[in-house]
């Protein structure tokens, strides 16, 4: 029996063997596992204590004498909760997130064993940096790397089975200092952002000193019996199907989205949300999605670097939790064709330390010059650098997924809704070169009236659009499911920190000039709004006509992966994130090298896989049921019975026939596409032949006929799970 049908026997006895603990209020467990402030107060010496809390507050540097203190702490809280190993957490480039587990245990000069943890376990280890994706920055011979702990992110701990360990987050980093992770840069933008934002908020309210970064988090999955994942091959080793005939019923009846959430699945989410909760993960959100079997969950917003480090938790917890319940999370951007992929829509903010979101409509034309000064600069961000917006999303997967009629085009542009795209056009009309006196009326604008705080009627979300404005932040909708959310907002608060230093040199240089002050914002303003306007959309960013509109204003519409990351590495890229510090030339060229060198490799799992299940279980099978027709056409020949008695058997021989040719054929041209992309030597290069001479003239192909031979094989020969089975059996 095959394993397809093996897993289909098994969903028909009882598979929900385990037990989901009882619903508990959340407040009672949320944070539990988590080193917090409040436990930090009962564990620390005040001297301990009040170190930690300048740390985390105002970026002050502990120093060991009190990471002495600290890490003494932590170890008698984790101890306390039963735990025997603690591990520095943190983010390297291959996407996901590493450990190393080292014991407090140890043993003293003399044989006594105790438990220890002192301040330089909690500040420092060394991982190997040449094992993790460097791009050149560390050689082979060249290991040594440090991770240093970043107090900004609580140490947490993590439950595995019966066993517990104390996770720190912190930064990864080489021997000569450069950045190995997502986290380091993300804190470098974060800062920079903070410097710019404070020195605009400060033309409104001298009592800002500080102003951060927000960030909520949309997490799309699917869901399926492990059963059936396991006997997909392609599942297994990529994350997604690279065959499938869609089934008779997909999402076109629109009753899976919001619709009851399935009892196997229910169960699932409330024991991964449990084991979020107590890791300080604030979910909110849980539902179905549009597609069979897909899901989302979201959490309230946090501080960026925090709720990226939740973010890359959750994946986590997502993956253990649904082998829990012997189910499978997919969190590939497009693991079934014809049906919706998946995103990770990043709502991003700012936030002053007097109370004010800076994205949200105030209540007097002073709050509403704010509002403008930040929505307008956000807007000229995007547009001055949409090549990296675009760099900061691109992957192999949600290639797969960008402007495939669900998710927000390849097009950079920016969505604000009906309201305030009319605001934006009556700053832009004032007659005139400057504003006088006249033209302060346009302060006294009364966006409050139209727009509320949350405003939840007067801008629609326009879900075809990869960055639109949804009443108090912007939602940054092109990011792939399974991406580190640290890349598209290392990029965004990076530009948007650049573009505010340069609007604050604009208006200094007017007011310099004898113009108030006011007035010069709102002339820089207009100034933003007609030089961005082109990135402005308010329509179907899935239409044809969108390409051709977008392609008449000049604005970039690269589909692949290797053309995208050019960005990275353009004599702009290198200015900007060398200027605001947060990535130096090296950096950047290691991290196009690594992101270039991680597309083949997932391409090339790809291609060999589709030719190993093309070759031994997609033709064998067809083959088998080609001689079952074969036969019968033969016998029906011998009894003498007319032609035309055995027309459809023999139609059919033919086209499954015509199918295992051209299959057969086509497996081997891409094997030989492939092992001439192997032998390029210029990644950059091997990376688009990967791209075009392989996956763009063969995986389509190949999958297609694989596909028709799927609708005519005999079931029973049909080794691999089918679409129906995957999205609509639990």
């Amino acid at each position: 029996m095959s394993l397809r049908f093996q897993a289909l026997n098994y969903l028909s006895v009882d598979n929900n063997e385990t037990s989901v603990p009882p619903s508990l209020k959340v407040t009672s467990i949320f944070g539990e596992n988590v080193f917090t402030l409040e436990k930090a107060r009962s564990f620390l010496s005040d001297e301990g204590y009040k170190s930690l809390v300048a740390s985390i507050k105002g970026g002050k540097k502990i120093d060991r004498n009190m990471a002495n203190q600290i890490a003494a702490g932590l170890r008698q809280w984790a101890e306390s909760k039963g735990v025997t190993h603690y591990t520095h957490w943190f983010q390297p480039l291959t996407g996901t997130t590493a450990e190393k587990h080292d014991s407090f245990f140890t043993l003293k000069s003399d044989g006594t064993a105790i438990e220890e943890f002192d301040g330089a376990a909690l500040i420092q280890q060394e991982p190997d940096a040449s094992s993790f994706p460097n791009g050149g920055l560390r050689a082979t011979f060249e290991a040594r790397g440090y991770t240093a702990w970043d107090p900004s992110s609580p140490a947490f701990i993590m439950d595995i089975g019966t066993g517990k360990t104390l996770c720190i987050p912190t930064v990864f980093i080489s021997y000569t200092g450069e950045s190995l992770d997502y986290k380091a840069p993300l804190m470098k933008a974060l800062e920079a952002l903070n410097k710019s934002a404070v020195e605009v908020c400060n033309y409104f309210d001298k009592n800002v000193t500080k102003v951060t970064p927000t960030l909520g988090w949309e997490q799309e999955y699917f869901v399926i019996d492990e059963a059936l994942f396991n006997a997909r091959p392609d599942l297994v080793l990529s994350g997604r199907t690279v065959f499938g005939h869609s089934p008779a019923k997909g999402q076109q009846l629109e009753d899976h989205y919001f619709g009851s959430i399935p009892e196997r699945t229910y169960a699932f989410m409330r024991d991964f949300e449990q084991e979020s909760y107590k890791l300080g993960i604030p979910l909110r959100t849980r539902h179905n999605e549009v597609a069979p079997a897909q899901f989302e969950c979201a959490p309230i917003f946090e501080e960026v670097n925090l709720a990226v480090d939740h973010n890359t938790l959750l994946m986590d917890v997502l993956d253990r939790v649904a082998r829990r319940h012997r189910l499978r999370v997919l969190l590939h951007e497009k693991p079934f064709a014809g049906i919706n992929g998946s995103g990770k829509h990043n709502n991003w903010s700012m936030a002053t330390d007097t109370g004010v979101n800076l994205l949200a409509p105030g209540k007097t034309p002073k709050t509403n010059l704010m509002f403008l000064t930040f929505f307008v600069n956000t807007i000229k961000a995007v547009h001055d650098y949409a090549d990296l917006m675009r760099a900061s999303i691109a992957s192999a997967s949600n290639d797969f997924r960008l402007g495939a009629n669900e998710a927000p085009p390849a097009i950079i542009s920016v969505f604000t809704g009906q309201y305030l795209s009319k605001v934006l056009a009556d700053i832009k009309e004032r007659v005139g070169d400057k504003f006088d006196e006249q033209d302060e009326a346009i302060l006294k604008l009364d966006l409050h009236r139209s727009i509320p705080e949350v405003m939840l009627d007067n801008t629609d979300r326009n879900r075809t659009s990869p960055f639109a404005f949804t009443g108090n932040k912007f939602e940054f909708r092109a990011v792939g499911s399974s991406a580190n959310c640290a890349n598209a907002m290392t990029v965004l608060n990076t530009i948007m920190a650049e573009t505010l230093k340069t609007f604050k040199k604009d208006v200094d240089a007017l007011i310099e000039k004898g113009e108030k002050k006011e007035i010069a914002i709102m002339h820089v303003i207009r100034e933003y709004i007609v030089a961005s306007e082109k990135v402005l959309f308010e329509g179907d960013g899935y239409s044809d006509d969108w390409e051709k509109e977008a392609e008449k204003r000049g604005l970039e519409n690269i589909k692949t992966t290797p053309k995208a990351l050019d960005a990275m590495v353009s004599p702009k890229a290198k200015k900007l994130f060398e200027s605001n510090g947060v990535y130096t030339h090296p950096e950047l060229e290691a991290r196009h090298e690594i992101e270039l060198e991680k597309y083949i490799k997932k391409v090339q799992i790809e291609a060999r896989i589709m030719g190993e299940m093309a070759t031994s279980l997609i033709l064998p099978a067809a083959i088998k049921y080609q001689n079952t027709l074969l036969q019968n056409v033969k016998g029906l020949k011998e009894v003498g019975l007319d032609a035309g008695t055995y027309g459809p058997q023999k139609y059919i021989l033919e086209k499954i026939s015509s199918h295992i040719a051209i299959i057969s054929d086509k497996v081997v041209e891409m094997i030989e596409a492939r092992k001439k992309a192997n032998a390029l030597t210029d990644t950059r290069e091997k990376a688009i032949a990967y791209c075009d001479e392989v996956k763009g003239k063969y995986f389509d192909v190949i999958r297609y006929h694989v596909d028709k031979l799927e609708l005519m094989v005999d079931d029973k020969e049909w080794t691999l799970p089918k679409y129906r089975e995957l999205l609509f059996l639990r």
